[in-house]
């Protein structure tokens, strides 16, 4: 498919005479230039002149729209676009229809989701954002940018409507895929972050769910590290003892027996069937709860077990556990 010829640059269309173009300044040899394109200097050259000259109007949205699609990262262009908007009274539905082709088109770019915050509290309408959301989120379910837009969205507008479906909406996404992070993010921040909803209220009974709810998912996929740091999380968050949970680690840092066991606890799901065991996670964990216990024997315990990490199970991190055995032992 033969691309479309650039468009005439402003320095060759008679309605941009008005403008002064302001090039960019370099030192006389610069060191490393960059190498722009023809067509992406006349267009910056041209939109330095319209700042230095003040002009707010349609056709400096229309400049500062061609700076954006050469790049999106441009935060100059953004900002005055941003003023030019506000100054012009330029229609918020005409620039979210804009907005939705470039998040589209640039979801990793931090300046379009900056933009696109900034007019969504100016029009104050958020109730297909997060449909809009998760269509962004089946390009890159992992896309930080957008989790974090997700987030403001659900905590500026505050609105029972839009956290109705948010616990729901997380576990489909980790049912899509248990080991992404950003989902247990996100989870951590709706269910601890964000307030008490309708039907939360008793925070024990939230607290014992999301506990279970962890170590089911542990079960599935035993050296998911997302998972591990949320029940991390939701034990230190909640002031709880590591050692709430220690009856479920423990299976986690042996080998897989050759038989599974004949009865099974709900509440501590043993790992599943071909699970790789021992895991590097759960291992930590155990060394952890005995150095919280604090005494002298357990750790003991918790040096034995950050040494069988580094000198076999998690090698690559042999300087790391070294140094918590060093400072264990310090504190002795």
């Amino acid at each position: 498919m033969i691309p479309d010829p650039p468009p005439p640059l402003y320095s060759t269309r008679p309605e941009w005479a008005d403008i002064v173009p302001l090039a960019q300044y370099e030192k006389v040899e610069p060191l490393a230039p960059i190498l722009y394109s023809a067509e992406y200097k006349d267009a910056t050259d041209y939109l330095r002149g319209v700042v230095k000259a003040g002009e707010k109007s349609e056709r400096v949205l229309e400049l500062t729209e061609h700076v954006i699609r050469l790049n999106p990262a441009h935060y100059s262009a953004w900002q005055y676009r941003y003023e030019t908007v506000l100054e012009i009274q330029w229609p918020l539905e005409k620039e979210i229809t804009l907005m939705d082709e470039l998040a589209d088109k640039f979801l990793k770019t931090y300046q379009v989701w900056h933009h696109r915050r900034l007019i969504l509290t100016l029009s104050k309408k958020a109730q297909s954002e997060l449909a809009f959301i998760e269509k962004i989120l089946r390009q890159d379910q992992k896309n930080y940018h957008t989790w974090a837009h997700r987030q403001w969205v659900l905590a500026f507008f505050n609105e029972d409507g839009l956290w109705a479906g948010e616990l729901d909406f997380v576990d489909t996404m980790m049912n899509k895929d248990v080991r992404n992070n950003s989902a247990w993010h996100h989870r951590f921040f709706v269910v601890f972050q964000s307030g008490v909803r309708e039907g939360e209220e008793d925070r024990e009974r939230v607290v014992r769910r999301e506990i279970i709810y962890t170590k089911q998912s542990i079960s599935l996929a035993p050296n998911n590290a997302s998972a591990w740091n949320y029940l991390r999380g939701v034990l230190e968050f909640n002031k709880l003892p590591l050692s709430t949970v220690a009856p479920f680690v423990q299976p986690y840092t042996k080998p897989l027996p050759d038989q599974p066991l004949d009865l099974v606890d709900v509440e501590n799901p043993p790992p599943g069937k071909g699970a790789d065991l021992p895991c590097v996670a759960a291992i930590e964990f155990q060394a952890d709860v005995y150095e919280e216990a604090g005494q002298s024997e357990d750790v003991d315990k918790a040096v034995e077990l950050w040494k069988s990490l580094a000198a076999e199970f998690d090698t690559i991190r042999k300087k790391y556990w070294e140094y918590r055995i060093q400072q264990a032992l310090l504190r002795v």
